[in-house]
């Protein structure tokens, strides 16, 4: 049996309104082409020819396991090693000798930031290079990155940690032989492995931003970088109001630079672009 060749507007608003439902992703009517491929690809697997099946499905007691691939799909997970540079410089030249060297509220015993949305783990395990490169008593702390995505495919290959060459790009080479080590990979080519170092320092967690966060905090810094532009201004507000609870006074809340938090309601002041802080 042939699969549809469309998906109607009738099942595109079902399935729009049950992954915002669920994660608060916002599928507006741009995005039908996108879904109509990331349900082909489900419904491949499942060996099912009717979108209206595969919804019927997903929303039956039967279909909690595949609505996790089903989120898993449409999530987007574009990332790479210090994405967005400016970023890991203003870490490196301010926000790391306030919380680590300078007489601050931020610095303490316990550090913890908070990789919100960090898909395959580039972007937590990145932040740990900084740091690791820039505070040399860190044994001294108790220092941990929290790492967190909606999508078990990506937390998987984050948690093997293995990059291919072209990955490594931005990755100094100083910092491939300090954190990293040489591979030979299941198709023969080089990949790299993270080391146990930068390893220790990186948890990896499943969470999906709108349930109950199962940690206390806080965090001295939150990287909630290029997440907040599926969501509508509303779910924007919430989660950030919510996400704040969990920073500390003083602690600093980085989102990507396509993204603002003009116009929402929440406890943070401007630092410069893509960085905000919490009042203290």
């Amino acid at each position: 049996m042939p699969m549809e060749k469309a998906l109607s507007e009738d099942l595109f608003t079902k399935f729009s309104t049950l992954v915002y439902n669920e994660c608060g992703i916002n599928l507006h009517d741009g995005k039908k082409a996108l879904l109509q491929a990331r349900l082909n690809k489900r419904l491949r697997a499942r060996n099912l020819f009717s979108y209206k099946a595969y919804y019927d499905h997903l929303t039956s007691s039967q279909g909690k396991e595949e609505l996790l691939h089903f989120l898993d799909c449409i999530s987007t997970n574009l990332t790479y090693f210090f994405r967005e540079s400016q970023h890991f410089d203003f870490l490196a030249d301010t926000v790391l000798p306030e919380i680590f060297h300078l007489k601050s509220p931020l610095n303490s015993q316990r550090v913890r930031f908070w990789s919100a949305g960090c898909s395959s783990g580039e972007e937590p395990y990145g932040l740990g290079i900084s740091v690791l490169e820039n505070v040399r008593d860190l044994h001294k702390r108790d220092f941990k990155i929290l790492a967190t995505d909606i999508s078990t495919r990506v937390l998987n290959a984050a948690c093997e940690g293995v990059y291919a060459e072209s990955k490594m790009e931005r990755v100094p080479p100083s910092c491939r032989a300090q954190y990293f080590s040489k591979e030979k990979g299941t198709n023969g080519e080089g990949v790299w492995q993270v080391a146990p170092a930068l390893r220790r320092i990186v948890s990896f967690r499943r969470l999906n931003l709108k349930d109950p966060y199962p940690f206390q905090g806080p965090f001295q810094c939150i990287f909630c970088r290029n997440v907040m532009i599926y969501f509508d201004k509303k779910t924007q507000e919430s989660l950030i109001q919510r996400m704040c609870q969990y920073l500390s006074p003083g602690g600093y809340f980085f989102v990507g630079h396509s993204e603002s938090l003009t116009g929402l309601d929440h406890p943070l002041v401007y630092v410069r672009p893509a960085v905000y802080r919490k009042k203290p």
